[in-house]
């Protein structure tokens, strides 16, 4: 029997290199992207997170305004029943925070239903 020698190229050193620079440049893209996504998820979440913030500055100076419209009613009720005063006090602040609590869930419903 003759042995016959196939002409089976070996791979060479320079395309082994080529090779590996081609799986490492996809290797980079596929980081980028994914660093690019991450970037994008960041962003979107500071900006929640600013945005609540705001609003709930804004809540507040709203809050304070109303706390003296709410402390001078209180107090003409207190002069016609100063016994009962604080609890017309609490009762009246627990319905506003009530009803604002209400208010403010179904706002975050609707956005969540989207």
């Amino acid at each position: 029997m003759l042995n016959k020698k196939k002409n089976v190229k070996k791979p060479t050193k320079n395309a082994e290199l080529k090779e590996d620079l081609k799986e490492e440049k996809e290797e980079a893209r596929s980081l980028r992207r994914k660093l690019k996504d991450q970037s994008k998820k960041l962003q979107a979440e500071t900006r929640k997170a600013v945005i609540t913030a705001v609003v709930a500055a804004f809540g507040f100076l709203m809050a304070l305004a109303w706390r003296d419209v709410i402390s001078e009613y209180v107090k003409l009720l207190v002069e016609i029943s100063p016994v009962q005063g604080k609890l017309i006090s609490a009762t009246i602040v627990t319905i506003i925070a009530v009803v604002g609590i209400m208010i403010v869930t179904r706002f975050n419903v609707k956005e969540e239903g989207k």
